[in-house]
């Protein structure tokens, strides 16, 4: 079973634009839920985007968005 944090981290890396790297997210704590603020400071704690409120995919980043993206294409697959 997955987590209710892991959910979020998950959903955050699948907001990523896998087709331009350099295209980054910003998560404002007045517009974001504060599963998403705290989701994209886990990700940043564990080095896998550049700041604790968004920005950019690392390169460990970017694997875990691309493996988290390819699963729910998937899953979403009739």
């Amino acid at each position: 079973m997955l987590t209710p944090e892991e959910v979020a981290e998950i959903n955050l890396l699948n907001q990523f634009n896998l087709g331009n790297t350099r295209e980054g997210l910003k998560v404002h704590d007045h517009d974001a839920s504060p599963d998403t603020v705290a989701a994209a400071g886990r990700l940043h704690q564990r080095g896998l985007i550049s700041l604790p409120d968004g920005g950019y995919l690392t390169s460990l980043g970017l694997d875990a968005a691309e493996h988290a993206q390819t699963l729910m294409t998937i899953l979403r697959t009739r």
